[in-house]
């Protein structure tokens, strides 16, 4: 069986860190530029590039994850409220592929003739989406895989794409807390998505410290470029 991949900070070389300080990041996000916002299935730009898919429960940091790949403040809106984001957002990166950014799910407080309708668009284009290459979930680190999350993947993890779970806000946890989060993560990806466990890359992750961006930059190139393994 192939070796699942958990990347915590104590197994990635120090001189990798040190380097990125050094010179500007190229990463495969870096450069991403917004490119059109779809609120309804008949709005969604005609299949062309690879799409990459980033979802997340409400306030889990999605937008961070995504503005901290970027090297951006501002390229992924954070509502000031959770769950008021509606539509999927669109960037197109440097090499052509683009990158969706999904509506935030499970916020209590959203009308629920709403919230129906724009996870009704978040599922359609998760399951049915041609073009969708991989799928990127941000988890909060501190609360681990939620119900919708994995519903989500359930959805998603059978075709056999691949999919990158960010355990987010890991600056908020010390060290120890950080390695049971991102084990206990991995150990329900093991038991609940067999045989398909192979395919989800387990990453601890914050944008505050920057912990997991390059190892994040790493999966996601290998996804545009073609290189699953």
């Amino acid at each position: 069986m192939k070796k699942r991949a958990i990347v915590t900070e104590s197994n990635r070389p120090a001189k990798t860190q040190a380097s990125s300080r050094e010179a500007p990041r190229a990463g495969p996000l870096v450069g991403a530029r917004f490119e059109l916002s779809v609120a309804a299935l008949a709005q969604l730009p005609p299949a062309g590039p690879p799409e990459i898919a980033f979802a997340g429960r409400s306030n889990a940091g999605k937008s961070s994850a995504i503005n901290a790949l970027a090297c951006e403040t501002q390229l992924a809106y954070a509502s000031r409220t959770p769950g008021r984001t509606r539509q999927i957002n669109f960037f197109t990166l440097r090499n052509g592929a683009r990158v969706a950014d999904l509506p935030g799910y499970g916020y209590a407080a959203v009308p629920h003739s709403l919230k129906r309708d724009w996870q009704d668009l978040l599922w359609h284009y998760v399951t049915a989406r041609t073009t969708l290459l991989a799928l990127v979930v941000v988890v909060d680190a501190r609360r681990g895989l939620s119900d919708l999350d994995v519903a989500l993947l359930a959805g998603f993890v059978p075709s056999g794409r691949p999919v990158l779970i960010l355990a987010t806000k890991a600056d908020k946890l010390n060290i120890a807390a950080r390695r049971d989060a991102i084990a206990a993560i991995r150990r329900d990806v093991d038991a609940r998505f067999v045989p398909h466990a192979d395919s989800i890359t387990v990453l601890l992750f914050s944008a505050i410290s920057r912990t997991g961006v390059e190892a994040a930059d790493t999966v996601i190139r290998r996804w545009i470029t073609g290189e699953f393994s």
